[in-house]
């Protein structure tokens, strides 16, 4: 069933970043479209909404354009609500473009989820119009970005955690279609190199747009039709890197050759020994010397070594490391490892197939053959693969840091 679509903005970025005055810059526009508004906020009083309303261009009394969603975030605990409100809003007719400004500690990618799966959902959704994503916009504080990684200090919010704070960041950077650098005037055009090389070693895809009071042309944000789940979802650089088919023997080969890379091994892994330097080494990125590479080894850690690495050897300029790992306490389970500033976490992200019955496993190799391109006869699919994104990356250190933590067999 074909249905009508009504656009939607979401603008995202942490506390402070300038989401609202981006947003009131939209709404003042001159082109007489119809706009509802949709602001999320954690607390009981939504702050934003009240700011929106007293500029006097929507939320007016007896409005429907404005909506607040608050004491919750619209990306977990608020889902339904969102839905709810945006079925309201498009079956009204009333309106040509809906922007979300979500809170400043929501993740993007739930969100878009949920906007995404509005047409499969019931009917009482589905009748009339449906929301379309048309892009996200996560808004960056360039003042904040300048201290939370360049210079180190630490930032403070009632409301959050510390340690959470650059995961957030992070995550609002890696999954999003445009970056509004906001605050530009407010550093260096020195920091501002550096801080576009720390934010394009961490999302490559994503258009960055420099600007002060989040003064951007709508053209560049709206009716963009930018917004694909999937390009979003893998748009993120640790994603390319991981998919990057690598083996032991070339990473010890890339640590020891790393300057020419000149590397012993031939065959057909023989480009992939030196894809970490010419792309991630040119330009702002070299200069800055912000690095990306990939851990890979197929033994499992110790997990008491690799708790105390972790905990003490930690490198402070490692920006963002992901990817996946097992202990040999529990070979079966694959795990996955995320890093953002001083925030780690570990979770589990299922059962390898080598632990899967022969039967079942034979299955599934003839479903899909491109199991056998990882598989090892001794290890199976079992691997540790983490990409790690940084400035000065000492690899040297960190890999044999990480291979002092690897099981002894």
């Amino acid at each position: 069933m074909t249905h009508k679509e009504t656009p939607v903005l979401l603008l995202t970025g942490y506390l402070g970043s300038g989401k609202t005055t981006l947003l009131n810059n939209i709404l003042k526009n001159e082109r007489g479209i119809r706009f509802a508004v949709i602001v999320n906020d954690i607390g009981e009083v939504n702050i934003d909404a009240a700011m929106i309303q007293k500029g006097g261009i929507v939320g007016g009394n007896d409005s429907d354009d404005l909506v607040a969603l608050q004491n919750g975030c619209i990306c977990c605990t608020l889902k339904m609500d969102l839905v709810e409100q945006l079925s309201d809003i498009v079956n009204t007719g009333k309106f040509d473009y809906i922007v979300i400004e979500a809170s400043g500690i929501c993740e993007p990618a739930p969100i878009a989820q949920t906007i995404c799966t509005i047409p499969q959902m019931d009917i009482r959704y589905t009748s009339g119009s449906v929301p379309r994503l048309d892009c996200i916009v996560t808004v960056v504080d360039a003042l904040r970005m300048k201290s939370e990684f360049a210079c180190g200090d630490q930032l403070r919010c009632p409301h959050i955690e510390e340690e959470d704070i650059e995961n957030l960041i992070i995550q609002q950077i890696e999954f999003c279609n445009v970056i509004l650098l906001n605050k530009i005037s407010e550093v260096s055009d020195e920091d501002a190199r550096r801080i576009k090389a720390i934010i394009r070693a961490i999302q490559p895809k994503a258009e960055i747009m420099e600007c002060d009071y989040a003064g951007i042309s709508l053209d560049n944000i709206m009716n963009t039709r930018m917004f694909d789940f999937e390009k979003v979802a893998t748009s993120a650089a640790w994603i390319h890197e991981i998919e990057q088919p690598v083996s032991e023997e070339e990473d010890e080969c890339e640590e020891e050759h790393h300057d020419h890379c000149e590397c012993s091994h031939h065959g057909h892994h023989d480009h992939h020994c030196c894809h970490h330097h010419h792309h991630h080494e040119e330009g702002e990125a070299e200069e800055y010397g912000i690095q990306t590479f990939v851990y890979y080894r197929r033994k499992g850690f110790d997990l008491a070594k690799f708790d105390r690495f972790v905990a003490t050897q930690w490198p402070g300029n490692v920006i963002r490391t992901k990817g996946v790992l097992y202990f040999n306490s529990n070979r079966d389970m694959s795990l996955l490892f995320e890093q953002a500033g001083v925030q780690k976490k570990l979770t589990q992200a299922g059962l390898w197939y080598a632990a899967a019955p022969e039967e079942e496993l034979r299955a599934m190799m003839e479903q899909d053959p491109g199991l056998r391109r990882d598989w090892d006869e001794k290890y199976g699919d079992r691997m540790i693969k983490l990409v790690f994104i940084g400035q000065h990356l000492d690899k040297t250190a960190i890999t044999e840091g990480l291979d002092a933590c690897l099981e002894k067999y």
